[in-house]
């Protein structure tokens, strides 16, 4: 296996995928070489009908302490202009539902891979904090979109305004996270997540993540009527699931 394919390992189990940001010793901070193996993984499971829900974690300590500062100093270049931020947007547009697993640091770039994720578990004591205007940065990963998107406009500008820390409690308090528990039930708490949206039709879960992107671009009236043209078929498995009740 290449040293760019360690970066980010990928294990598969009965129809869940996890994704593992492998740089522990960095806390998993984010270089060109991450973002390589993460695409790879992405654009695979895209295409995989055999995965129907997908954890991203980090190995070690931490989620992710953001961008690797030390690439951005060297120079070092992803293989494209935007690779990184349409990384992200592939993260967001995976037909599968997506859970993050945060623990340790979320901070940054780390936060913005996030937020590209469908529901947000974190440990209470993880800590959480967009930290661009500490180092005199401007995001280009999503942050300004997917950050009010989550806690609202005000919200959003007060913590990147201030470059905050908060704690994955608070994140909970303010919406940031779909769910905060202690550290040792994390664990359990993804599981229990995974578990429940595996036993649901992926058929199903994949065509209402479709609908929910596409009343992004709709007014609320088209939304409506697009929903009901069932622009995106019906699961495959409806009718066994309708027959075995």
């Amino acid at each position: 296996m290449a040293d760019d394919e360690l970066l980010v390992l990928r294990h598969d189990r009965d129809g869940l995928s996890t994704l593992t940001l492998n740089r522990p010793d960095k806390l998993n901070s984010l270089t060109p070489g991450v973002f390589v193996a993460l695409r790879d993984h992405l654009e695979a499971i895209a295409v995989d009908v055999t995965v129907n829900c997908v954890v991203l974690q980090g190995a070690g300590r931490s989620f992710c302490a953001g961008h690797d500062l030390a690439a951005i100093s060297t120079g070092e270049r992803a293989p494209s202009k935007h690779f990184e931020p349409e990384t992200v947007d592939l993260l967001e547009q995976l037909p599968q539902p997506t859970i993050a697993r945060l623990h340790g640091h979320c901070f940054t770039g780390g936060l913005e891979l996030a937020l590209a994720c469908d529901v947000l578990i974190a440990a209470t004591n993880t800590k959480l904090g967009d930290t661009h205007g500490q180092w005199g940065l401007v995001p280009i990963w999503g942050m300004s979109v997917r950050l009010p998107e989550r806690v609202g406009n005000s919200m959003a500008k007060q913590l990147m305004f201030t470059s905050r820390r908060i704690s994955g409690a608070t994140a909970h308090e303010i919406g940031l996270v779909d769910f905060a528990v202690p550290e040792d039930e994390l664990d359990s708490e993804v599981a229990r997540m995974a578990a429940e949206i595996l036993m649901n039709s992926p058929g199903t879960n994949r065509r209402v993540k479709l609908l929910i992107a596409d009343r992004s671009e709709r007014t609320r009236i088209d939304a409506l009527l697009h929903e009901r043209t069932l622009p995106h078929g019906l699961p495959e498995d409806m009718a066994e699931r309708l027959a075995g009740g």
